[in-house]
């Protein structure tokens, strides 16, 4: 089943659940993909599984990017809600990987390239989120390859 036909299964089941709150949230991401779908012309077609995880995960980057400002902005009890929302889409992304694997990633790559400076930070960075996808947060992975880097 694909990831597009989950989405819409948990939202009628939630929907005749009498869960708004999820309901509402899943008729957003299902309003994302299908604005995707026709920015690309695919709206017979469909995206394939990749591409609806990388709009997921542009998703919850954008309620954590929210939830932030809300902090800055002393406002907890909107931030709670973004982190709710995000939570919910989140259940759709595959695993997160440890820092471990994203360590022995960037160390691998580093070797691969022969990168030994912080002018090859963006290959190696290319290089690990070409091999997790969105299994590995991209903030994260930058992180830690600059730490390695220096």
């Amino acid at each position: 089943m694909s990831l597009k036909e989950d989405i819409n299964n948990d939202l009628k089941t939630a929907l005749l659940g009498g869960d708004r709150f999820k309901g509402e949230v899943l008729r957003g991401l299902k309003s994302v993909i299908l604005d995707e779908e026709v920015k690309q012309n695919k709206r017979d077609t469909g995206l394939d599984d990749t591409t609806i995880e990388q709009l997921i995960a542009r998703e919850v980057k954008k309620r954590a990017d929210s939830a932030t400002q809300y902090e800055a902005a002393g406002r907890p009890e909107l931030s709670e809600a973004e982190h709710k929302e995000s939570a919910v889409i989140e259940a759709y992304l595959p695993a997160q990987v440890s820092e471990d694997e994203i360590n022995i990633a960037i160390k691998q790559a580093m070797s691969d390239l022969g990168v030994t400076s912080m002018a090859g930070m963006g290959q190696v960075i290319g290089a690990v989120k070409q091999k997790f996808g969105t299994s590995a947060d991209g903030a994260l992975v930058a992180q830690l390859v600059k730490t390695a880097l220096q």
